[in-house]
């Protein structure tokens, strides 16, 4: 199947299943530079196109200062689609180089903190009601791994989400998309990529998750659609549920 069809009819379900994009919407898109951000700006134009839904998109691209990124080739490629990135400068890398970690690396967790900060303020500037991020069904599963076994959690990201102190909403279009279906997308429409200039890249506690599911999905290959299916499967959910709520309680008999 086109990879092209197959992303956008997996953004098509997911707005209809979440009522994500509206009239009247004007959206920032989170621009990284990456597959994900550029497949999701295409798939917002099509969509603009071919929907009946009157909304507006721009791009937003915060530079947390690493350095070696280039953009350049990413907004050139964008241009004949009508749709405006904008460059926002940050000090974030020198912020985060003084609150390094016990092994002298980035806080990645604070890293995400402040990027989603600079952009919901750069995305309220520009006038945009909610914000569009480029995270797929991947991304989800492999937060939702993190969250088990760091936090002792069953929790994903949501795809559709109001972020009550800004008033801007944060949406994900490409959650029920594959990150193999997104990369073959941006292959065959031959998407510049402006390489991570993160110094952390490739060496994250996600990078780690990915490789382990990827294990998994070669041993067990259904259950990369059966994880998907369990994060929206909300009516068959059976996990303990204590009669007593009493969080002390619950710890005395979680302890060995």
């Amino acid at each position: 199947m086109n990879p092209v069809k197959k992303v956008l009819g997996c953004f098509r379900k997911a707005d209809n299943d979440y009522h994500m994009i509206e009239d009247g919407d004007r959206i920032a898109v989170g621009v990284s530079g990456g597959k994900d951000s550029s497949c999701l700006i295409h798939c917002l134009h099509l969509y603009k196109m071919f929907s009946k839904k009157n909304f507006d998109v721009i791009g937003i691209y915060v530079d947390l200062g690493f350095g070696q990124q280039h953009m350049d080739e990413v907004i050139e490629y964008f241009k004949p689609y009508d749709i405006p990135i904008y460059v926002v400068e940050t000090q974030i890398y020198d912020i985060l180089k003084l609150h390094l970690d016990k092994e002298d690396r980035i806080e990645c967790s604070l890293c995400a903190k402040l990027r989603k900060g600079a952009l919901v303020n750069a995305a309220k500037a520009h006038g945009c009601n909610k914000i569009a991020l480029g995270h797929h069904s991947d991304d989800a599963v492999e937060t939702l791994f993190m969250n088990m076994i760091n936090g002792g959690r069953l929790a994903t990201f949501k795809p559709k989400m109001l972020l009550e102190r800004s008033g801007v909403t944060m949406i994900r279009p490409l959650v029920y998309a594959y990150e193999h279906d997104i990369s073959r997308m941006a292959d065959k429409l031959e998407m510049p990529v402006s390489k991570n200039a993160c110094p952390n890249s490739g060496h994250t506690e996600r990078q780690a998750m990915k490789d382990m599911l990827n294990k998994l999905y070669k041993d067990y290959p259904s259950s990369k659609n059966n994880f998907q299916l369990m994060l929206r499967n909300n009516e068959q959910v059976d996990i303990f549920k204590p009669e007593n709520d009493d969080e002390e309680d619950i710890q005395e008999r979680i302890m060995p």
